[in-house]
């Protein structure tokens, strides 16, 4: 079928029958094959048509993407990645309910993939036990099958109810033409009540009487052990809009018990047992909404503080002008787009020997009460890279290779190269909640020096590593011998910031205004720059002018993750007087702001959608849809002319830097690794090549993408 070779029947549904295949090179796919009574109805093959471009919008780590289709056959057909393992369903009733961690990466898995499935413009409209596999890395949710386009509502007719009615919302019964997101939560809310008991909270002996029970009767919950029959009591509202977001049900199971014991516990610590998620006595923290019942300990690990980390990584990254991105890369390169004119006749620089090669890098884990330094990735020099991150082994990696020529550290330690200097890497370390600068030997990996970093915050600028103590100390600056340099004096709520090697910092309280200083290199002295908004973030330099991008007035920067934010205007600080020039953008754009050279600053959204403007004037330069959710930070290749993106499945993609126009993406990367949507994969450039790390594992490609060829 369609050139795959059928090996085995796997199940069968409403649509069609589902064989286990396999390609040519070996690799196995799901194919839906469409019952042949459906083939003569046209108004079918028009859904069938919508549903795989529908599909192939949704990318996310935790659903099975579409590898091929042919709607227009004489049968049609669709061939998914396969994903070994047995349906949710198949899982509870052979071992019984889930545990308290099972059901914590079950609730996580499914929220994830709503949140591309969702982004992608589709509801699933069947989320049910029967379609979410549970796969050795977490859940993949498949069959999309009744899924819909949210932009196609004329296809779904009067009395053409699509869905299992133990497991469908009150609206999806009473009309389903005016479905939206929120009936995939009430969906997620039934799936978890029954991975947890065994039971769905509308059971009935007839599909009718469930139907009666979802639109008229509360649910049943008893056996579902606390914090999570709380939440799904929200996710179960009869009314739409009462309905707990993604991004809120995440941060809730983020905060669910990750041992057995607790997870089957009825017993809560917190106040308000059976409190709402809204009443304030009910919150864990401040100034968040808390899952009710839950421990009043301050919860730690990866779920602190994740902005103060996001702006830690950013300035990493440009105090060694690299672009260490926000997501992922794969080995296993396909679908070739083409290259360029320029590419034709251009031979690329990479290190000798080079070839494609992939290596896994973490070992062990941290403890749950590490802080994150930031998400994983390498550094850059010559034609080797320094890789860390959370629960590696700093490692010394050749990029012609990939085999790892030293590694230094504990493997549950929490370890970011962040510069290299005249024999010396600097590495942020973060274990048994104490931060410091570590100075490492290139050559041997072998500690040279360390230093407290009470705050984790460490930048490399031209004179040697500045740290912030946290203090009225301020700021130290150390050469490559650990000697002290000088001393700054500051104002508590400063950050070291290096752009160009020009150390500056960025002081400002929560909801203030941020105050700029550039610091003298040679001994120190502060001089204050500028007064910049509330939320301006750095994105770069250019030709030596700090570029902030400011969010838009109404932005709410606490609630908005930053690959969602508004932007209105760029801001560029003339280094030598302070004055400020606003560029105000032609429309105001979402997404995760990037300096690419001097020229371009480029806006990536979660969705994947990809807007370019001039840095000068603020004019839209193009934009570009990627069909890829969650992109990275970009890296820039000024020799070709092209941006690198990836996204934490494994995916890259090349764009023309001066069109957008796509010019070659690679497939997805096999093994990621345990947590990787917890962590935001990285890419750097070596060279022309292509380094990037998803999950566990790092990988490498040329600049040719899927046809680049090992160098002799």
């Amino acid at each position: 079928m369609g050139g795959y070779v059928l090996l085995d029947r796997i199940g069968a549904g409403g649509m069609g029958t589902v064989f286990l295949g396999r390609s040519a090179a070996g690799r196995r796919v799901a194919v839906k094959l469409v019952h042949p009574q459906l083939c003569e109805d046209e108004e079918f093959r028009v859904r069938f048509r919508q549903e795989i471009a529908a599909v192939r919008r949704v990318s996310g780590a935790f659903t099975a993407p579409v590898v091929d289709a042919d709607p227009d056959a004489e049968q049609p057909w669709m061939a998914t990645l396969y994903v070994p393992g047995p349906s949710l369903a198949a899982c509870v009733d052979r071992s019984g309910p889930l545990t308290g961690p099972e059901l914590r990466i079950l609730a996580l898995g499914l929220t994830e993939a709503l949140r591309e499935i969702h982004r992608a413009g589709v509801v699933h409209r069947d989320l049910k036990p029967g379609n979410v596999l549970m796969a050795e890395d977490g859940p993949r949710v498949i069959d999309f099958g009744i899924s819909r386009a949210a932009d196609n509502q004329q296809l779904t007719v009067t009395g053409n109810v699509i869905g299992t009615p133990p497991f469908m919302s009150p609206e999806q019964l009473r009309s389903p033409r005016d479905v939206t997101p929120a009936s995939d939560v009430f969906s997620l809310g039934s799936l978890l009540a029954y991975a947890a008991t065994g039971n769905g909270p509308f059971d009935a002996d007839t599909p009718y009487m469930a139907g009666y029970q979802v639109m008229y009767e509360p649910p049943t919950l008893d056996e579902v052990p606390q914090p999570l029959r709380a939440i799904a009591e929200r996710c179960l509202d009869k009314d739409p809009a009462a309905r707990p977001g993604l991004m809120e049900l995440h941060d809730w199971f983020r905060a669910l018990p990750q041992t057995a014991a607790s997870g089957n516990s009825d017993h809560t610590t917190g106040p308000g047992e059976h409190g709402h998620p809204d009443d304030p006595g009910n919150a864990v923290g401040t100034g968040k909404r808390a899952i009710p019942g839950a421990s009043t300990e301050p919860v730690t690990g990866r779920g602190l503080s994740r902005e103060r980390r996001g702006r830690r990584l950013t300035r990493l990254l440009t105090a060694v002008g690299t672009a260490v991105a926000v997501t992922g890369l794969s080995l296993a390169a396909v679908n070739a787009f083409g290259g360029d004119e320029r590419t034709a006749a251009r031979t690329a620089s990479l290190p000798a020997g080079w070839q494609p090669w992939q290596t896994t890098l973490r070992f062990g884990s941290v403890p749950d009460t590490a802080m994150d330094l930031g998400p994983p990735g390498c550094v850059p020099e010559g034609t080797v890279l320094y890789c860390g991150g959370e629960g590696f082994t700093v490692a010394k990696v050749d990029a012609a290779t990939g085999r790892v020529i030293w590694r230094s550290g504990d493997s549950v330690q929490n370890a970011m190269p962040y510069g290299v200097r005249n024999g010396v890497v600097y590495v942020a370390e973060q274990t048994q909640g104490e931060f410091r600068a570590a100075a490492l030997d290139t050559a041997t990996g072998k500690r040279r020096w360390v230093r407290d970093s009470p705050n984790g915050d460490s930048i490399v600028f031209s004179g040697g590593l500045l740290i912030s103590t946290g203090d009225i100390q301020g700021f130290i600056a150390y050469d490559t011998s650990g000697k002290e340099l000088w001393q700054s004096p500051k104002a508590a709520f400063c950050e070291p910031l290096s752009l160009a090697g020009v150390p500056y910092a960025e002081c400002a309280l929560a909801g203030q205004p941020t105050t700029l200083l550039r610091l003298d290199p040679a001994n120190g002295t502060a001089r204050k720059l500028a007064a910049l908004p509330i939320g301006s973030k750095s994105i770069g330099q250019s030709g030596g002018t700090p570029v902030y991008a400011q969010p838009a007035a109404a932005a709410n920067q606490d609630g908005e993750i930053e690959s969602e934010r508004r932007y209105t205007t760029l801001l560029r600080v003339d280094p030598r007087t302070g004055a400020v020039r606003p560029v105000p953008l032609s429309r105001t754009l979402r997404g995760a702001p990037t300096l690419l050279g001097d020229d371009v600053v480029v806006f990536a959204q979660t969705n994947g959608s990809v807007t370019a403007v001039s840095a000068d004037d603020g004019k839209q330069l193009w934009q570009r849809s990627t069909g890829m959710e969650g992109l990275s930070q970009p890296v820039l290749s000024a020799t070709y002319g092209r941006i690198y993106f990836a996204n934490r499945i494994g995916r890259v993609v090349a764009l023309d830097l001066s069109t957008g126009k796509e010019l070659w993406r690679t497939s997805a990367v096999d093994i990621l690794g345990d947590a990787s949507q917890d962590w935001a994969p990285s890419v750097a450039l070596v060279r022309d090549e292509i380094v990037a790390m998803a999950g566990n594992t790092l990988s490498s490609v040329g600049p040719d993408g899927p046809t680049a060829q090992a160098t002799d």
